[in-house]
């Protein structure tokens, strides 16, 4: 069992050192951890051929629609914006909200990033804000790690609140004390992230002057907020109303508590900021306004519309072997397509020409082929694993070693399902039912283990090589993963450490057991 533990480690060994210390591309050390994944199974765990085959083609597919389609979106929308020079109007726009970066970094990559998040997940809360920031004239490394960072909390209750509702299913547990248990594992990390932004952001503690009361308006805004909304709404909104009155508060704090003279290391670098009509921030917005009206209005939201959409899909057996569900196809209810003709439309309204949009699409692709090809891997790399049985060699030794300290380490199988997956809907998937069963044997509160999983499995958002990929897509930094890992693992494992802490101290001394 210690050995079958050991040996189904080691493709995520292998991610950790080949991307943080060997230094190679995304796409080359994936591909090699899918190699030595497939090796695993075959040889190690007795898969069939037959069945290996088809799970790496149900990991590309899934990989393919709706992950991959959402990054082109995503960064198609940038692209067109730049091509049409309503970028500039934007930056203008958030540079005469405030020209203080560190404002900036939190309405952007921790509110409007949230709100992303909230709405279509899949990468577009790294890969919009990042550009974003990219655009404004943010290093390019700095904007794709505080993007991570702050896209973490939020993916408990992504793409309308999807990690959280699917682990209700799997589990049975009521969705209502699985969202509001979650919140409060990760209230101390929502109250800590804006803080660590904005000490990235001016590189140390003096970057706190004049800002910590703001600092501290934005992550309380968003966290009271979201714990209000997910006690008694549920899942599906919390991040999305909580993002909006983040960014609204933080505006409002920025505006009555901001300093008037900005320290010039903190200050924005020249923009024109001359005024923009109201005519004109529309058509420099357009493409987000749609995509916002076409993600909600397509989103569980409006159930009739959702549902409608939803009954246009392909439903296929893809994985040979037993335990797999057929795989769908959803061809209308998915975010990328629904932000693909936002950009088309609002590139038509900034005034660019069918031709032209088309053009920035396919450039779009060849632009993330290196990207695709990473994410392809992984995702296959995932189903390998999950269907030849290296992930529940994985969970049933962390159960048999932690004993009465499980609830301590329960967060580090949420995590693992994250950094192999890239996904907290995945890591519900993969370990959701263990967890219950194994709180259910120990005599803990089956509600709050559940959703110390999803607590887990946010914090390695940040370093996963599928989240990696889509960041260094999003800049332009093809061959930097290694940078974007070492800017961000120290925080996931404070993150994780936070998380296992609050558990285990709700689980032991609460009274939640």
């Amino acid at each position: 069992m210690v050995l079958e533990f050991i040996l189904a480690l080691l493709p995520i060994i292998w991610l950790i050192v080949a991307l943080t210390f060997m230094k190679l591309p995304g796409f080359k050390a994936c591909t090699i951890a899918l190699v030595i994944a497939y090796a695993l199974a075959v040889i190690v765990w007795k898969m069939p051929i037959g069945n290996s085959i088809t799970a790496i083609v149900e990991g590309a597919a899934l990989a393919l629609w709706p992950i991959i389609i959402v990054i082109i979106a995503a960064i198609f929308t940038y692209n067109v914006c730049v091509h049409t020079g309503k970028m500039e109007v934007i930056k203008r726009m958030l540079a005469g909200v405030t020209n203080d970066k560190r404002v900036l970094v939190l309405i952007i990559a921790w509110g409007f990033g949230g709100f992303m998040e909230g709405m279509a997940g899949f990468g577009t809360a790294v890969a919009i804000p990042a550009s974003m920031l990219w655009g404004l004239g943010f290093n390019p490394v700095f904007a794709a790690i505080v993007c991570l960072i702050a896209n973490a909390t939020p993916t408990a209750f992504g793409s309308i609140g999807i990690p959280t509702t699917t682990l209700a299913k799997i589990t049975g547990l009521e969705v209502i004390g699985l969202s509001t248990n979650t919140v409060i594992i990760l209230a101390p990390l929502i109250v800590l992230t804006p803080f660590i932004l904005v000490l990235l952001t001016g590189k140390g503690k003096k970057a706190l002057k004049g800002i910590w009361l703001i600092t501290f308006i934005s992550g309380m805004s968003f966290l009271v907020t979201e714990y209000v909304v997910s006690k008694f709404l549920g899942a599906e909104l919390p991040v999305v109303i909580g993002s909006v009155c983040s960014m609204l508060c933080t505006i409002w704090a920025a505006k009555t508590f901001g300093q008037k003279e900005i320290d010039p290391e903190f200050r924005l670098g020249e923009i024109d900021k001359k005024g923009v009509s109201g005519k004109e921030a529309l058509v420099a917005w357009s493409p987000f306004i749609l995509i916002f009206i076409f993600l909600v209005s397509t989103s569980k939201i409006i159930p009739p519309l959702n549902e409608l959409l939803a009954s246009v899909k392909t439903t296929v057996n893809i994985y040979s072997g037993e335990g797999a569900d057929p795989y769908t196809f959803s061809w209308l209810a998915t975010p990328g397509l629904w932000i693909i003709i936002a950009a088309i439309i609002g590139g038509k309204i900034q005034g660019a020409s069918l031709k032209e949009i088309f053009n920035i699409f396919g450039k779009t692709v060849i632009q993330l082929y290196k990207t695709i090809i990473t994410i392809v891997c992984i995702m296959a790399t995932a189903k390998i694993m999950g269907y030849s049985g290296m992930i529940p060699s994985i969970s049933i030794v962390f159960v048999t070693v932690t004993g009465s300290f499980y609830p301590l380490f329960a967060p580090i199988l949420g995590a693992i399902g994250t950094f192999v997956t890239g996904s907290g809907t995945s890591a519900s998937v993969l370990f959701g039912g263990l967890q219950v069963e194994t709180a259910n044997a120990l005599n803990f509160n089956q509600a709050w283990i559940a959703a110390s999983n999803t607590a887990g499995a946010i914090t390695a958002k940040m370093i996963s090589p599928q989240n990696i990929a889509i960041a260094v897509a999003a800049v332009n930094l093809q061959g930097k993963e290694s940078d974007l890992i070492k800017g961000t693992i120290k925080h996931f494992i404070l993150f994780l450490v936070i998380v296992g802490i609050v558990t285990f101290i709700g689980a032991k001394l609460l009274g939640l057991s």
